[in-house]
């Protein structure tokens, strides 16, 4: 297992972006896809808790394992999932499909931070292992904005006149949402160490997350696959022996791709929440603590820590 490398970002971050998470994934696409089938619970459960006929987004959708739910009660629900790789949309687009039975879902190409959504077309959202591809502070911050926050109508200057379709998508008045990234804290089961960071001195926890590297590694498999020394094998080994050798490089140059990471620190989901939700001008609370009628403020619902993941919960309301 390659080590997870500490990394500091000194371009600009959609840069980075760009180059250590779009590009990644377009590459590993089909060999990520295999990987990722199996729902979390808790999102699985918050998928099935809505209410028939409601209509959501998957932002950062990947390969779609996500658009099928709530399995208790198939169709229910549409879940409208993007991306901004084609090569996972074109697998999360008949995420699903059995065989002899095509079913294609509803899927969109863009960025987590574009626009394009007009007012009120949804009632929930969801963001499963997004917004810690973002390369800095305040574009995670953005991204809580764009989909959680739920959201007034005029957004102070942060949210500019692009973002604004975005920003109005979710409905102000019943709207849900649940945001999962990755922590430092990872638990027994997982196969990532994370470089420690500062820590505050008393229960030992990071102060901050840290920018990490996390390769992935393609398996011999997808990397014959993909057709990179497949002919050279074929074509030139004249005998066992030039075949084992063959072989030998083949796994020597197996590609290893570096995925940027923000792994979250104990806290820093539910703070980044909360100011993306004051920089809004919405309470954050429940809707008793409103003190006029017109109030607009988001609920914190849930949060914690699952399996190596942190997570909150959010629902908009309306006094």
């Amino acid at each position: 297992m390659k080590p997870v490398k500490s990394v500091t970002i000194i371009d600009d971050p959609q840069v980075h972006e760009d180059q250590h998470v779009h590009a990644v994934y377009d590459q590993i696409a089909s060999h990520f896809s295999s990987t990722r089938y199996k729902p979390w619970p808790i999102i699985a459960k918050f998928l099935s808790d809505l209410p028939t006929g409601w209509i959501g987004l998957d932002s950062g959708t990947g390969n779609g394992k996500y658009l099928p739910l709530p399995a208790d009660r198939p169709g229910s629900i549409l879940t409208i999932g993007l991306d901004r790789s084609r090569n996972l949309l074109q697998i999360a687009q008949h995420a699903g499909s059995e065989p002899g039975i095509l079913i294609t879902r509803e899927v969109v190409w863009g960025d987590v931070l574009g626009s394009g959504w007009r007012s009120g077309v949804f009632d929930y959202a969801i963001s499963i292992a997004t917004i810690h591809h973002l390369a800095s502070h305040d574009r995670r911050k953005l991204a809580v904005q764009v989909r959680a926050t739920f959201f007034q109508t005029q957004g102070p200057s942060l949210i500019r006149h692009d973002l604004q379709r975005l920003v109005e998508a979710i409905s102000p008045v019943h709207g849900r949402t649940i945001i999962y990234v990755w922590a430092i804290e990872q638990d027994e089961l997982s196969k990532r160490s994370i470089p420690a960071g500062d820590t505050d001195g008393s229960d030992h926890y990071p102060t901050a997350g840290e920018d990490v590297f996390v390769p992935w590694v393609m398996s011999q498999q997808q990397h014959t696959a993909k057709g990179k020394f497949k002919g050279d094998i074929t074509s030139s080994a004249t005998s066992k022996q030039d075949v084992a050798s063959a072989v030998s490089t083949l796994a020597v140059e197996t590609p290893v791709y570096n995925r940027y990471y923000h792994m979250f620190a104990k806290g820093e989901l539910k703070q980044l929440t909360v100011q993306a939700a004051e920089e809004l001008g919405l309470i954050v609370g429940p809707r008793e603590t409103a003190y006029t009628k017109g109030c607009r403020g988001v609920e914190i619902i849930q949060e914690g820590w699952e399996r190596s993941n942190y997570y909150v919960e959010l629902r908009r309301w309306v006094s």
